[in-house]
C-alpha cells in the first residue's frame, strides 16, 4: 500500500485535490475501531480511506473504469473498496500498536516536530478546495492526527529494521548471468513471443508439436556449433539474458540445474520443461554488480521480516476491534482528481521504505 507516500506529500502541503462527485456524510465522532482501550473516530478512518482512494482513483479508473470500486476485479470475492478499507484499517492497527511500543525503540515527537505536523495540516487544508475537504473528511485536527500517527509509524519502521540481523553469506548473494532463449511448447505462444518472421501467419506455418521439436533440436545443435546469438538469427529467434541466484525460485528447475553445472561460456543441450524448450549459455559465475544488489535485496527482506515479525508479536499484546455497522457507512461515491503544486513548505522527513 501506498499511502505513506502520498502522506509525504500531504505533510509538505503539496498535495491538492479536485472532487468530481457529490459524497455521503459520516459521523467523524462515532466509533470506527477500538484498539485496547482507545477509539479510533470515525473521522480518522474515513480520512485515510479518502486519501487512499484519492490517490488511486483517476489510475484505477482509467484502467477498470468508472465501477471499479465497486467490482471484484481479481475474484477474491471482494471489491476493490472493501479491499482497501481493510488495507486501510491494518495499517490504522499497525499504526495504534507502533504508538504503544515507541518508549522501547527511543521513538519520541519533540516540541519542532508537532509544530511542523501542526504546520502541514493547515497547509493541506489551505491548499484543498472546500469540497475535496469535505469529501476527504479533512478537518484540521484529523489530518494532524493522521500525520502524527504517519510520522511515529515511519520513524518505528526504521528503529526496528536497524535492528535486524541483515547478514548474507557470499554463497547467498552470489548473482551469475546467463543468456537464453526460450521457445513455448504451444504453437500460439512460439509465433507469438520467440519468433520475429518465421513464423509469421501462424495458421499456415505454425510448426505442429513434433516439427516444433525437431526445429528446436535443430537449432541447440547449431547453437553449440556456431554459437547462441549466430543459431539464433538463423532461426529467428530472439536471445534474452538474465541473472540467477544458488536458490532461485524464478526459474525452472531444470534450467537452474543445468546453469549450475556449466562452464563460463557454455551452451547447454536443449532443456525441455513442462511449458517451454529453453538453450542457455553461462556468460558469469559470479558478476560483480549483479551480486552487490542481490546482498542489498536480500538485506532489505531481512529487515522487512523481522520488522512484520516485531509488528505481529506486539499484535497479540494488544486487542483491535472494527466497529463493521459504522465502517459500512463508509462507500466510494465520489471520485478524485489529484494535482501536485509546488510548496515551499518543508516536508517532515520521510524515511519509510518503499
Amino acid at each position: 500500500m501506498r499511502v505513506k507516500k502520498i502522506a509525504a506529500l500531504l505533510a509538505g502541503g503539496a498535495m491538492a485535490l479536485s472532487v468530481l462527485a457529490g459524497c455521503g456524510e459520516v459521523n467523524k465522532d462515532a466509533e470506527a475501531a477500538v484498539f485496547d482501550d482507545t477509539k479510533v473516530s470515525m473521522g480518522l478512518a474515513n480520512f485515510a480511506v479518502r486519501l487512499y482512494q484519492a490517490e488511486y482513483d483517476e489510475y484505477y479508473r482509467s484502467i477498470f473504469g468508472e465501477d471499479v470500486w465497486s467490482s471484484d476485479f481479481f475474484g477474491s470475492g471482494t471489491t476493490m473498496e472493501d479491499d482497501a478499507k481493510i488495507n486501510v484499517m491494518d495499517m490504522l492497527q499497525e499504526m495504534h500498536v507502533l504508538r504503544s511500543h515507541m518508549e522501547e525503540y527511543g521513538v519520541s515527537l519533540s516540541d519542532t516536530d508537532k509544530e511542523a505536523i501542526a504546520g502541514a495540516a493547515s497547509d493541506f487544508i489551505a491548499a484543498n478546495g472546500a469540497d475535496a475537504v469535505d469529501a476527504l473528511g479533512a478537518e484540521e485536527a484529523v489530518v494532524e492526527e493522521y500525520l502524527t500517527l504517519e510520522t511515529i509509524r515511519s520513524r518505528m519502521q526504521e528503529a526496528i529494521r536497524a535492528g535486524a540481523d541483515v547478514s548474507v553469506s557470499d554463497e547467498e548473494a552470489n548473482t551469475g548471468t546467463y543468456s537464453y532463449v526460450t521457445v513455448s511448447r504451444t504453437d500460439e505462444a512460439a509465433a507469438e513471443d520467440n519468433t520475429e518472421t518465421a513464423l509469421e501467419g501462424t495458421e499456415q506455418s505454425a510448426d505442429t508439436s513434433e516439427e516444433l521439436s525437431e526445429t528446436v533440436k535443430g537449432f541447440a545443435a547449431e547453437a553449440k556449433e556456431s554459437g547462441l546469438e549466430s543459431a539464433a538469427t538463423s532461426y529467428a529467434y530472439t536471445v534474452l539474458s538474465g541473472t540467477f541466484t544458488v536458490e532461485d525460485d524464478s526459474l525452472d528447475e531444470e534450467v537452474l540445474a543445468v546453469l549450475k553445472e556449466l562452464e563460463e561460456g557454455g551452451v547447454s543441450d536443449l532443456i525441455e520443461t513442462d511449458e517451454s524448450y529453453y538453450v542457455v549459455r553461462l556468460d558469469a559465475e559470479t558478476d560483480a554488480g549483479a551480486t552487490e544488489e542481490t546482498r542489498k535485496n536480500l538485506m532489505e527482506e531481512r529487515r522487512d521480516e523481522h520488522y512484520n515479525e516485531v509488528l505481529e508479536g506486539w499484535k497479540k499484546d494488544h486487542t483491535w476491534k472494527v466497529n463493521e455497522r459504522n465502517w459500512a457507512k463508509v462507500e466510494f461515491d465520489n471520485f478524485f482528481t489529484t494535482t501536485i503544486e509546488s510548496t515551499e513548505t518543508e516536508p517532515l522527513e520521510d524515511t519509510t521504505e518503499s
